[in-house]
């Protein structure tokens, strides 16, 4: 076992992060062009596989959080791997197998190996990055020379971590959605399959550099688990309101922290059965996972639109760029979905210059340590993901113009909305991931990395649900077209879709930024 020096991350840290890294190749190579194999392949119309995508998505990030519940309460994060792993594989070795026998297979059971590889991925994203964090052996005082010393480490882990997973989606993004349109989606399936298959055994190679930590007291069965939690959800909200903390909350603030650090959700269940109320502070009081998540849940709901159009270039964008021209010279053709490997070069461009150039400014002007706050990081990257719709809007009232003449645009119009969403998610999603995993405490990591994961879930659900209902409101009375979702190029509006979800968002970065004041406080105290 490595013990951490000075910033430098252990050998079992490295080795998880290019798992990782792996992993995030495998998905990409699936997720990314997979509304093109939808409509060019199994001919679903672009509604259709817009909401089968969102919806398969969502179940994506939604998993976690359950098995984040069973993991921190019951299972091991160790075994919770190999065992996830296991399941991602064959569900990848089933697409892969489906793809070569589509002739012969019934369109429906595609929808058995995506969601095998949901349930597989579920369980194993956010263990294995609790399980990375693990190997920082923040507990261990003996491991580190001073806090600053701690707060380097994990700052680099998360840096690192984000990195890699970054470094693999653009491969997943750029070289996978190439193979499929050009060479064939059996391979294009087939190549993250074996992949993913190689990660799974490095990191059974580094059995012997981990650090294993999980409590074994108190274990409930998992169902009960589940059951316990679910009436604690409830309960906190009949027994009391949900009271968003003030800037005069400081003294009560750093109590509740220190509790959160000592009690899990198996302390509530002791402590109701024997007869406790854990909503009552008394002397020794017991928070609950379920209140833990009542406070988050009014800042978690504002992130919901930022959500939906996080999807976005993994439906329409796509989609969009199948209606422009795509094509360089007479021979090579450029993939629609490898436009989004734009925002994953924004991100890899971006962290670095955050970190060293934008953090030391804006340090110097609001003498914040990291420059902003962490939910000032997150509004800024809301902002510019409003802006990439308007500007979004744009392109394709430009589009919609030229088609309308006879003409195509370029693909390369699709550029700056990819661009501005990689700009976003640098602000955002880093900054939601360290927000939710400083908020939980520390034997409940794994949930507080899935409360970030369920923001996109939820609103991946939201984008399938608008979609419905837009498609609803403005097909024809006839039902001949789909409205704003019409396959044909000329009368499909994608435009007014856009405007639609600049407008939503605009609310929500309101809403956000009236509850930020209620949490400031908390966050920086904790971060």
């Amino acid at each position: 076992m490595d013990r951490p020096r000075a910033t430098r991350l252990s050998k079992s840290c490295i080795l998880i992060i290019v798992v990782a890294s792996v992993e995030r190749f495998a998905y990409k190579g699936v997720s990314s062009n997979l509304v093109t194999y939808l409509t060019e392949v199994v001919e679903m119309s672009a509604s259709s596989a817009a909401k089968s995508v969102g919806t398969w998505s969502g179940v994506n990030f939604m998993l976690p959080l359950l098995s984040a519940i069973l993991t921190d309460s019951f299972w091991d994060r160790y075994s919770t791997i190999l065992a996830s792993s296991l399941l991602y594989v064959v569900g990848l070795i089933g697409l892969t197998s489906w793809a070569l026998l589509q002739a012969w297979m019934p369109c429906s059971s595609l929808f058995l190996p995506l969601y095998l590889i949901s349930v597989g991925q579920g369980g194993y994203n956010p263990t294995l990055q609790a399980f990375g964090a693990d190997q920082l052996q923040m507990d261990d005082d003996s491991a580190y020379d001073s806090e600053e010393e701690k707060t380097k480490v994990k700052s680099q882990f998360f840096r690192w971590w984000y990195f890699g997973i970054c470094g693999g989606s653009l491969l997943g993004n750029s070289i996978m959605s190439y193979v499929q349109d050009t060479i064939g989606w059996g391979l294009g399936f087939a190549i993250p399959s074996g992949v993913m298959a190689l990660s799974v055994g490095s990191f059974l190679c580094g059995v012997r550099l981990y650090v294993y930590k999980q409590s074994k007291e108190h274990k409930r069965p998992p169902l009960e688990s589940v059951v316990q939690f679910v009436k604690d959800v409830i309960s906190s909200f009949i027994v009391r309101n949900v009271r968003l903390q003030s800037r005069d909350d400081d003294d009560e603030e750093a109590a509740v922290k220190l509790e959160l650090q000592a009690k899990s959700l198996n302390d509530l269940s002791r402590v109701k059965d024997d007869g406790i109320d854990p909503f009552i502070r008394s002397e020794e009081p017991h928070p609950s996972v379920a209140k833990i998540i009542a406070r988050l849940l009014p800042i978690w709901t504002t992130m919901l639109m930022f959500a939906v159009i996080f999807q976005q270039p993994l439906t329409f964008f796509t989609k969009q760029g199948m209606w422009m021209h795509h094509r360089i010279g007479n021979s090579f053709v450029i993939p629609p979905a490898m436009l989004q490997s734009t925002i994953t070069i924004s991100i890899i461009l971006l962290i670095p210059l955050y970190d060293k150039m934008l953090v030391p400014l804006l340090r110097m002007i609001t003498r914040e340590e990291k420059g902003i706050t962490v939910l000032q990081r997150i509004g800024v990257g809301m902002m510019m993901s409003v802006l990439a719709m308007f500007i979004a809007m744009l392109v394709e009232s430009k589009r919609l113009y030229e088609s309308r003449k006879g003409r195509d645009l370029k693909i390369f119009w699709l550029l700056p909305q990819y661009a501005f969403l990689g700009i976003s998610d640098v602000f955002t999603m880093v900054g939601m991931n360290e927000f939710f995993y400083s908020q939980v405490p520390n034997t409940m990591r794994t949930i507080g990395i899935a409360l970030y994961s369920s923001v996109i879930g939820f609103g991946s659900f939201l984008g399938a649900f608008l979609i419905d209902i837009l498609e609803i409101v403005t097909a024809d009375a006839g039902g001949k077209s789909r409205g704003w979702f019409s396959d044909d190029p000329r009368e499909a509006r994608l435009d007014k879709y856009y405007l639609f979800l600049a407008i939503l968002s605009c609310i929500s970065f309101i809403m956000f930024t009236y509850l930020s004041r209620y949490y400031n406080s908390s966050t920086n105290s904790v971060n």
